[in-house]
C-alpha cells in the first residue's frame, strides 16, 4: 500500500490484533479508534482495514450507519444542544438558532475557528431543566437565547 499512513499508537495495534479473531470486532475497534482520536480518521480506516483484512468499504459501511460515529474532526469544545420532546416544545430550537448566529456554525459543524463543534441530540436525560445543552459534557439548563452568548463567551475567549 502506497498510501501515507497514520501511524497508529501502539495500544490501539495490541486492541486491534486483540479484538481480530472475535465476533463483532469492527464495532469495538471503531470505538476504540474514536475514543483515541475524538473522530475516525480516513488514515486510521485504511491502516485498520489493513490489520482486519477487511475491505474499506465494509468499514465505511459500519461507520456511515451509526450515527454515533464521527469522519469529521471535532471541534475543541463539544456543544450538544438537546432536542428532546420537552428541549423543543421549551425553545430548544431557538437555542440552536442563536449559537450558529453567534459563532456561524450549524448543528453538525465545527466552528471555522475549530473551537466548537455543534451537534443537536435526541434527549440529554435533563427533561427538567428543559432546555438544556452541554458543553464538554457539562449541563447547562433552564437557557434562553439571550442566555448562550455568556455561556460561550468563556470558551471563545482561551487562546
Amino acid at each position: 500500500m502506497s498510501e501515507n499512513l497514520l501511524p497508529l499508537p501502539g495500544d490501539l495495534v495490541a486492541f486491534i490484533t486483540e479484538w481480530k479473531p472475535k465476533p463483532g470486532n469492527l464495532v469495538m475497534v471503531l470505538h476504540r479508534v474514536q475514543e483515541t482520536y475524538g473522530y475516525i480518521p480516513h488514515e486510521v480506516v485504511v491502516e485498520v482495514s489493513r490489520l482486519l483484512e477487511m475491505p474499506l468499504a465494509k468499514i465505511y459501511g459500519v461507520v456511515t450507519f451509526y450515527h454515533f460515529f464521527s469522519l469529521k474532526k471535532p471541534g475543541k469544545h463539544k456543544i450538544a444542544v438537546c432536542m428532546g420532546t420537552a428541549c423543543y416544545l421549551k425553545g430548544g430550537q431557538a437555542l440552536l438558532d442563536e449559537i450558529a448566529s453567534i459563532l456561524q456554525c450549524h448543528a453538525g459543524e465545527v466552528s471555522e475557528d475549530g473551537k466548537f463543534s455543534v451537534d443537536s441530540v435526541r434527549c440529554i436525560g435533563c427533561c427538567g431543566l428543559a432546555p438544556v445543552l452541554t458543553i464538554d459534557g457539562k449541563v447547562y439548563g433552564d437557557l434562553t437565547p439571550a442566555k448562550i452568548a455568556g455561556l460561550i463567551a468563556p470558551f471563545q475567549n482561551e487562546s
